[in-house]
């Protein structure tokens, strides 16, 4: 499985940049998003970013990911998901559309 990494960007070379994950910075390539730029916040797979990201959610996200480190290293998720604990399960809108209309099979 591939886990996107939100990154702050650092510095813009071209398609490269030096972002930021923590403590960590690393090269990622911008050929994907070529208007991003430094403050920026990237979604990161495999050294390769993939979309901007608004401030809130890269947070959120370095959060859970945060949260599921620390699980799996016998520690708790403490409030990582947080944003999730307050609010009920959600269909994607196609499926909530088609189970309005009665669908329930394939």
């Amino acid at each position: 499985m591939c886990v996107g990494v939100p990154m702050r960007v650092l510095s813009v070379d071209g398609i490269a940049a030096r972002a930021q994950d923590g403590d960590r910075v690393e090269l990622v390539d911008l050929s994907l998003l070529p208007d991003a730029r430094p403050g920026d916040w990237v979604l990161s797979f495999l050294g390769a970013a993939r979309a901007l990201l608004p401030e809130e959610e890269a947070l959120k996200i370095r959060a859970a990911l945060d949260g599921l480190k620390a699980l799996m290293t016998g520690g708790d998720l403490g409030d990582a998901f947080a944003d999730l604990e307050a609010r009920a399960p959600q269909l994607p809108p196609h499926l909530q559309a088609a189970f309005d209309a009665g669908r329930t099979e394939g």
